[in-house]
């Protein structure tokens, strides 16, 4: 399994731009997985639904199967959050995992950066950061590899080429 990441700011346009990768990456014949990590408290499953109610109950998980798809909810009940590589290891194979967010993790990146956010750039202290997907890539063309928001074909071979672990991609 190859990993390759992806860091900024909320509002960037981090998932976004992995929404619009995705489908490219799987043209290639990869499957594809995901690891998100959320700054706040979210929820998967529907308030008054079985397994919400079975949560809400006690239960430290829920795993609703059906014929289309499963899916696991484990509520920590005040254990840590998981590291990414514990996160990982929860995942099934595939050819490539892409993480979102876990923005210190020694995993290689490209930072997704828009200066109307008013945010820092994270790459000149982040030495995982090997490009930058920006609304102005010309600014930053001398310093690292720089990517227009919307060249998604080339992402997709920066991305493939980069990605750490496992064998080689296409």
């Amino acid at each position: 399994m190859r990993l390759f990441g992806f860091a900024g700011w909320s509002g960037s346009g981090k998932t976004t731009l992995i929404e619009r990768l995705v489908p490219r990456l799987a043209a290639r014949g990869l499957t594809v997985s995901l690891v998100k990590h959320a700054h706040h408290s979210f929820d998967v499953d529907q308030p008054g639904k079985d397994s919400w109610r079975h949560r809400q109950a006690g239960c430290t998980e829920v795993l609703v199967t059906s014929a289309m798809r499963w899916a696991l909810v484990h509520e920590l009940r005040g254990q840590s959050e998981l590291a990414l590589d514990e996160a990982i290891a929860r995942i099934s194979p595939c050819d490539l995992l892409l993480v979102e967010g876990f923005k210190a993790a020694a995993v290689p990146k490209l930072e997704i950066w828009r200066e109307s956010l008013g945010e820092p750039l994270l790459f000149p202290d982040d030495p995982h950061i090997q490009a930058i997907a920006t609304d102005d890539p010309g600014r930053f063309a001398d310093r690292l590899t720089s990517f227009a928001l919307d060249e998604i074909d080339a992402i997709a071979t920066f991305v493939l080429a980069e990605a750490t672990g496992g064998g080689a991609l296409r």
